[in-house]
């Protein structure tokens, strides 16, 4: 059964860096698009960042956009969101999915989710 871990989460200040990594284990990650979401305290879940399972196409939401870029390295089985000039409202849990149906922002489209990593963006 596939497993998704994120991994990459911490404390940064404004204006920084973290590259979070998603890694699958019980499924090859060459046939599932990915993306990633985040949920901040009292807010719904929304979508970061897609890529599809050939690597080739890539989404982001717009308050990302210029910032964050997704990569996926299927040898490693493993995802990545680079995020860069970091902000205080990028503050959240970020989660990976994976799913077959598509590779959009929406929620709907993955059926297997990772457990998630705090990413706190703070002075």
């Amino acid at each position: 059964q596939l497993q998704l871990v994120e991994s990459g989460g911490g404390l940064v200040q404004p204006g920084g860096s973290l590259r979070l990594s998603c890694a699958a284990s019980g499924f090859t990650l060459n046939y599932l698009h990915i993306g990633w979401f985040r949920q901040a305290p009292g807010k719904e879940r929304e979508g970061v960042s897609s890529i599809s399972k050939s690597g080739r196409m890539t989404n982001y939401a717009d308050s990302v956009q210029g910032r964050f870029t997704i990569s996926r390295d299927n040898a490693k089985n493993t995802v990545y969101l680079q995020m860069n000039s970091l902000k205080p409202e990028d503050t959240a849990v970020y989660y990976c999915a994976a799913g077959i149906v598509g590779y959009g922002l929406g929620s709907k489209e993955y059926a297997y989710w990772g457990q998630g990593t705090q990413v706190t963006v703070s002075s």
